[in-house]
């Protein structure tokens, strides 16, 4: 009976240590995971700052849409007419941004990020992204300009 009891407990102690081997790779997997995202949005964050319409195109699927709004007036725009509009604006080299939180869930991704001084506004942004050929891309997005909504 003591024999059984041992092979128990050794048995017990190998799985524990290959549930902590896996989900160390989890947690590994899943903080790389949040990095990749991170730097999917980067180019976006960037061209905030920079004025650079070009740049945040590239953030962008070709299929992706930006709905929000602007001193109260609803917006609906491609990712194109997006980045018309961030030509227009120009830099912001007073803007501030902070990303939220971050949630992934196999190759799909959700991310909310805060703008302070865009333009002379605040914004919040809520984006959805998917991860197609090993990278991923933002394919919508919706904000509020926190102003006269």
């Amino acid at each position: 009976m003591k024999f059984i009891y041992t092979i128990l407990a050794l048995a017990l102690a190998l799985s524990a240590s290959a549930q902590q081997a896996k989900t160390k790779q989890d947690e590994t997997q899943s903080f790389s995971e949040y990095q990749q995202v991170a730097a999917a949005l980067k180019p976006y964050i960037e061209s905030a700052k920079s004025g650079d319409g070009k740049l945040s195109r590239t953030a962008f699927y070709d299929h992706a849409d930006i709905v929000g709004s602007i001193g109260g007036q609803f917006s609906a725009l491609t990712a194109d007419e997006f980045a018309a509009e961030i030509n227009k604006t120009g830099k912001s080299e007073n803007i501030q941004h902070h990303i939220a939180w971050i949630d992934i869930s196999g190759p799909a991704a959700a991310a909310k990020v805060e703008f302070i001084d865009w333009a002379g506004l605040r914004f919040t942004d809520f984006f959805v992204l998917y991860k197609k050929d090993g990278q991923w891309k933002i394919s919508g997005k919706t904000y509020d300009s926190h102003s006269n909504n």
